[in-house]
């Protein structure tokens, strides 16, 4: 009831209306500004003088350093890096030189769909090209890191990172192990002699939305390895080099626990961060809200808009939207979603802080239709103003 009170005593005005809009990417459609750009649109075809705040949103995965860098002021870079089969590879990164921060998604250097289905092999592929990001933004200064660790095609533990961070991954003759999961079997010891000096300085907050630990029935390989082209005998190798390597680190590194939750994400790259840098591992979605700022655009908000691709009963386990309408909740602000397509499951986002939801398709369409960029932006601003047309007339 007083939720809907709110709507009336705010949408009863003609002018003055302020609206936050926060939608993530409709992916393979729209990025998360052009989105909201969208829902702006139709909103004032209504309410022509509404004030509309547009900010980024993202879930720690693909979008994230778009979003981060433009609801942060920053710049992108793009640099020549290994690949995940060590080929060359352009990666593009950001920078927030006010706060020394850089964003980074290991994707875009080691990532899975960089790969075709059928060269994929986590005993070659390499985290290598992560690690050269990394060393690139530190030289331009940064000491603040916000990296993204989804979508990786690799099962190295995070050994090519460190070895292009300067850390010493060892075989018996003292020459640094090959890339790849393979390279985990011939480790002999691991050294820190050549670690780039500046790392100690640096800390890193890994978007990281899985607590896989690093080995047996529920670590990397044997959860995430079939996805990456390991069969049956590769995943139970990888799970003993995995282990062995671990045992080594910790010996020196006492923070290189293998059970702690993360350190199996992104093939083991959650373990080398955890144990080997000054990081912490949290929900993405946390992290691209805190970074953004939003609560601070959704404080004043008459109303708050948020969205994605699909709203279904997933939204709700910690996905971007869920986060915005938490957010929009602690200042008892009213949400409204817009989506693609919405599941009848996606009701259990009304508990969770959305108070409505509308999916933006407006006809019967084919998907390679509806995802046209055209098509999806003219629908969600088609929807978003018979919605405030709705408020108007309340």
């Amino acid at each position: 009831v007083s939720c809907f009170s709110c709507l009336q005593t705010y949408y009863t005005r003609r002018y003055g209306m302020k609206v936050t809009i926060a939608i993530d990417s409709l992916k393979g459609s729209l990025t998360s500004l052009e989105a909201g750009q969208a829902a702006a649109e139709g909103i004032r075809r209504v309410y022509e003088d509404a004030d509309i705040c547009i900010r980024p949103l993202a879930d720690g995965g693909e979008g994230t350093v778009e979003a981060l860098v433009r609801g942060m002021g920053g710049e992108l870079k793009r640099i020549t890096v290994t690949g995940p089969l060590g080929k060359p590879v352009v990666c593009e990164y950001g920078i927030i030189k006010e706060s020394g921060t850089a964003v980074i998604e290991m994707a875009g250097a080691a990532g899975i769909t960089m790969v075709d289905e059928e060269e994929r092999n986590p005993l070659y592929t390499t985290t290598y090209g992560v690690g050269e990001v990394i060393r690139d933004a530190v030289r331009s200064g940064c000491r603040r890191f916000v990296v993204g660790i989804g979508g990786s095609a690799t099962n190295d533990g995070g050994i090519g990172m460190l070895q292009a961070l300067g850390y010493g991954i060892l075989d018996k003759e003292g020459r640094q192990v090959p890339y790849g999961a393979r390279g985990l079997a011939e480790i002999a010891s691991v050294t820190d002699d050549n670690v780039l000096p500046e790392l100690s300085g640096c800390t890193f907050r890994i978007a990281c939305d899985v607590t896989n630990p690093l080995c047996g029935e529920q670590g990397c390989s044997a959860v995430f390895g079939p996805q990456k082209g390991a069969d049956p005998e590769m995943i139970r190798q990888m799970d003993g080099w995995l282990e062995h390597f671990a045992t080594l680190s910790q010996e020196k590194y006492p923070a290189a626990d293998p059970l702690r939750p993360g350190t199996g994400a992104a093939g083991g790259l959650g373990f080398a961060f955890l144990g080997f840098t000054k990081a912490v591992l949290e929900s993405g979605v946390k992290i691209v809200l805190d970074e953004t700022k939003l609560e601070d655009y959704v404080r004043d908000a008459d109303l708050v808009i948020t969205g994605e691709g699909r709203l279904d009963g997933q939204t709700v386990m910690g996905k971007a939207p869920i986060g915005v309408a938490k957010t929009a909740k602690k200042y008892g602000k009213p949400v409204i979603g817009f989506s693609g397509c919405v599941t009848k499951d996606a009701v259990a986002c009304n508990r969770e802080g959305i108070d409505a939801f509308f999916p933006i398709l407006r006809g019967v369409v084919t998907l390679d239709e509806a995802m046209k960029t055209e098509n999806a932006g003219a629908n969600l601003a088609d929807t978003a103003e018979q919605v405030f047309r709705l408020l108007r007339a309340m």
